[in-house]
């Protein structure tokens, strides 16, 4: 019996002979390995939760395939869960951890910040994708959306833009990544020497591309001109394109669109969206590695980690 459990767990010191053996009974027999024993043995469950605000979402979709993709390949599994973005629905996702479903969590957090964040989790190993201007003592894996951003206005700049907008911008939340965008898109403008006009920050209602479509619709009916969009994420310039078409404004002629997240739908519209895209292979990996480590125990303070992204060029933006 030890034989076949040291098969089952993959351990080195089988002979191949042996393993050969016992394999073809274990596939003869159609067993399967019981995890909840599994759990009751180690004191851990090797599923790990994956907390987003809005499935909806196509990143948040696109970037949960992955992780599941990378967790598999360690050997773990992955719970979602949605938050809404609200304290009680971080708070439950937090709570997995507690009653035995998951090991640790992985999570974009909109509500729990700081401080706060740190209390609530109570211990639980978390790694937070995205970055914090009040960061806990908890690890955080994010692109360099200043950065990012910044090389997205300067394609912008480089192909003759000038009066350039922002939509999606979100007055009173200072800690939402769009507010580090926002920090990127006048870093560039002031690299450009061109002056920045709190006109062209387009703020909207819903988190879709609807919300975005309306408020296109109402700052050009207020008579807003603009001649290039550095859109919050793709949904945002989806709702873009749309506007844009119904006040007969030619994209890319009249006006340059970005996105970002690079999310697969934004390669089909017409035309194809211009976006940053975030590498969330490695977004994925590291993430899943430091929240491993902090699962076997590690105590080391919370890191921050940066990874790639690039902008990718379509139609909407060549």
């Amino acid at each position: 019996m030890k034989t076949v459990s040291n098969v089952v767990r993959d351990y080195r010191h089988v002979s191949p002979q042996m393993r050969d053996r016992v394999q073809a009974v274990i596939d003869e027999l159609g067993y399967r390995p019981n995890r909840t024993g599994r759990s009751l043995a180690t004191g851990r469950s090797n599923v790990i939760g994956l907390a987003f605000p809005d499935l909806r979402n196509p990143y948040f979709a696109e970037l949960a395939h992955v992780i599941a993709r990378v967790a598999e390949e360690r050997g773990y599994r992955i719970l979602m869960t949605e938050t809404g973005g609200t304290d009680d629905g971080e708070r439950a996702a937090l709570l997995d951890r507690e009653s035995g479903m998951v090991d640790g969590v992985l999570m974009q957090p909109q509500s729990l910040r700081g401080a706060e964040l740190e209390r609530v989790r109570n211990g639980t190993p978390i790694v937070v994708f995205g970055e914090d201007p009040e960061p806990a003592d908890a690890d955080h894996v994010a692109i360099d959306n200043v950065a990012a951003a910044a090389e997205a206005v300067a394609h912008l700049v480089r192909s003759g833009r000038r009066r350039i907008g922002f939509l999606g911008h979100e007055p009173g939340h200072p800690g939402r990544t769009s507010a580090l965008r926002l920090r990127g898109y006048r870093q560039a403008l002031d690299d450009a020497g061109l002056r920045f006009d709190p006109d062209l920050l387009i703020a909207r209602g819903d988190e879709n591309a609807h919300g975005a479509e309306v408020a296109l619709d109402a700052a050009l009916v207020r008579g807003l001109e603009l001649d290039a969009l550095l859109c919050r994420e793709d949904l945002a310039a989806i709702g873009a394109l749309r506007s844009l078409r119904r006040h007969g404004i030619s994209v890319p002629g009249d006006v340059a669109v970005i996105g970002w997240d690079a999310i697969q739908l934004g390669a089909s519209t017409d035309p194809s969206i211009t976006s940053v895209a975030p590498d969330t292979r490695a977004l994925a990996e590291q993430a899943l590695d430091l929240l491993l480590l902090r699962i076997g125990g590690s105590t080391e303070p919370g890191r921050h980690v940066v990874v790639g992204h690039e902008l990718v060029l379509r139609e909407s933006a060549p």
